[in-house]
């Protein structure tokens, strides 16, 4: 059976709207800047003294707002508490810049009124377009618009009635597509299969007992072929929990047990990271490129490019491109046959480009595009895919992020050719590690020592 492609990836998953929020928010404070100058001085014309404190004041408002979190997704969280995150945010921008004045002796050049007038102006138009945003957001959703599906696990037994109810739910921007009842009988765990598949869930909620244990991994194991995201909401309200990473969605606790990291804050952070050092990149290496370009057509017959498809973030395959290091040739069934050492269709052009790993360059075109990412976990051809899908665990969890050029795994050895299943074992616990550890540092030190060590690789055929 094929694996499965449960939903296409939204606007917001290759554009954040997060991003939107941020430059709104900065817009609204050098409003509030402006207007609270008019207030004080009425005059609009504000002096360049004043301009540089408004853009400060902007640039530490986004900052505090995105490091508290008032940028994180609203699906499942109160109004009140995402309000006050971004009444935190701009308070504590307020101290950042009282702080920073007084270090930097020039807080007596502006108006502390202005300045006041400034922060309240802020917070009074943040929390006013927060609040209409959240307007908007539950009327579509009453009208079910911007709703996530969820296929909901419930003990066997349990009635209906028993289940999250469903108004309270679409205003937190989920519905219930299917309820699935845990038996003793296996066959459960196929209907849950099919339920994921046929409503094109975008989450699984296993709701069981804690005793559920062995139901839990089974249920886990049964969805490891669909890109979908498991949470684990045992009722837990009256027990303490001390030092544990347990969320809290639409009034239920969770146990996030298969969830992408790329979201909120973490993901404006990972593509700002791919469109500024993948930019800069890819202005530096177009010279190479078209030097490259050359050579491939002047040595051998054929395009310079080489396409194929690969599987990228949320199971959604898109077209990869390389240079091509091979003289053009069909293979027959669909079958993907792995360059090898001293492979007769590598051409000698293209032998150099995989031994320094140059035939990667057009790639950084599909970071621009937002398919791929800089660094993340390699992406396989569609053939490997299936044939390793039910040999090693969690394999298609590599696809909850965006495929990278490199990765985790190829700064450790573990490129080129994967002939034995211990070399794909060891590829994808390198890949799920990076996706458990990720932070921007870690980027930066991938990129590092890729530019190091990671060019030149005998391992490359």
């Amino acid at each position: 059976m094929p694996y499965s492609i449960n939903y296409s990836p939204t606007f917001a998953e290759r554009y954040p709207v997060a991003l939107a929020a941020a430059l709104v928010d900065a817009g609204a404070a050098v409003l509030a800047a402006y207007l609270a100058f008019y207030l004080r001085f009425n005059n609009t014309e504000l002096s360049p003294l004043y301009v540089a404190g408004a853009i400060l004041w902007a640039s530490l408002a986004v900052l505090m707002l995105f490091l508290v979190g008032a940028y994180s997704s609203w699906r499942g969280q109160s109004f009140a508490r995402r309000a006050a995150r971004s009444v935190s945010g701009w308070l504590l921008a307020a101290t950042a810049l009282t702080m920073l004045g007084f270090l930097l002796k020039v807080s007596e050049d502006y108006s502390r009124l202005w300045f006041a007038y400034t922060v309240t102006l802020s917070v009074g138009l943040g929390i006013g377009l927060r609040i209409c945003a959240f307007v908007a957001l539950r009327r579509a959703r009453r009208s079910g618009r911007n709703l996530k599906q969820l296929v909901v696990v419930t003990p066997a037994g349990v009635r209906s009635s028993k289940l999250p109810s469903e108004p309270a739910l679409r205003e937190q921007g989920y519905t219930v597509s299917r309820a699935v009842s845990c038996s003793s009988s296996p066959e459960w765990l196929e209907e849950l299969a099919a339920a994921v598949e046929g409503t094109r869930a975008h989450e699984v909620w296993l709701m069981l007992p804690l005793n559920e244990g062995a139901q839990i991994q089974a249920a886990v194991y049964a969805l490891r072929h669909h890109v979908v995201s498991v949470r684990f909401m045992p009722q837990l309200n009256d027990l303490p929990l001390l030092n544990h990473q347990v969320s809290r969605v639409a009034g239920f606790y969770s146990i996030d047990l298969s969830v992408t990291p790329m979201d909120g804050p973490a993901r404006i952070v990972k593509r700002a990271e791919d469109l500024i050092i993948g930019g800069l990149i890819f202005l530096m290496i177009l010279p190479i490129c078209a030097v490259i370009a050359a050579a491939i057509k002047l040595t051998s017959p054929g395009p310079v490019l080489f396409k194929q498809y690969r599987t990228g973030i949320n199971g959604r395959n898109f077209k990869v491109y390389k240079f091509r290091s091979m003289v053009v040739h069909r293979e027959s069934g669909g079958q993907v046959t792995q360059a090898t050492k001293d492979d007769v269709r590598i051409t000698p052009i293209g032998a150099f480009l995989r031994r320094t790993s140059l035939d990667e360059l057009p790639q950084f075109f599909n970071v621009l595009q937002g398919r791929m990412s800089i660094v993340g976990p390699r992406p396989h051809a569609l053939a490997h895919n299936e044939y390793y899908k039910d040999l090693v665990e969690s394999y298609m969890q590599r696809h909850q992020v965006k495929p990278g050029i490199t990765g985790w795994a190829q700064v450790n050895g573990l490129r080129g050719e994967t002939d034995t299943l211990e070399k794909m074992q060891a590829r994808v616990e390198h890949d799920l590690w990076y996706i458990d550890n990720w932070s921007l540092w870690l980027d930066l030190k991938i990129i590092l020592l890729t530019v190091l060590k990671g060019f030149v690789n005998p391992n490359a055929y």
